[in-house]
């Protein structure tokens, strides 16, 4: 496991150690899970891109087995 050096406020440092041990943790452990979701949330969302943008490509408009043009997907029939 790797080191990491950060730099803050000596208050905010002082009220975050208070709190992690009231809640029965520390502030390495804390900053440990919100960096794993950090990166979490951004696998989901380029994940989510990505499967609709593969959703999108199987779903090409056609007509009469060929590929509608824009101006016939946006045509109005009245």
């Amino acid at each position: 496991m790797a080191n990491l050096t950060i730099a803050v406020e000596d208050e905010l440092l002082r009220m975050a150690r208070v709190r992690a041990v009231s809640e029965g943790t520390s502030v390495n452990a804390v900053l440990r899970e919100r960096l794993a979701e950090y990166v979490g949330e951004r696998d989901s969302q380029r994940q989510a891109l990505e499967e609709i943008l593969a959703s999108s490509r199987k779903s090409r408009m056609r007509l009469g087995g060929r590929r509608a043009t824009r101006e016939e997907l946006h045509e109005r029939r009245g």
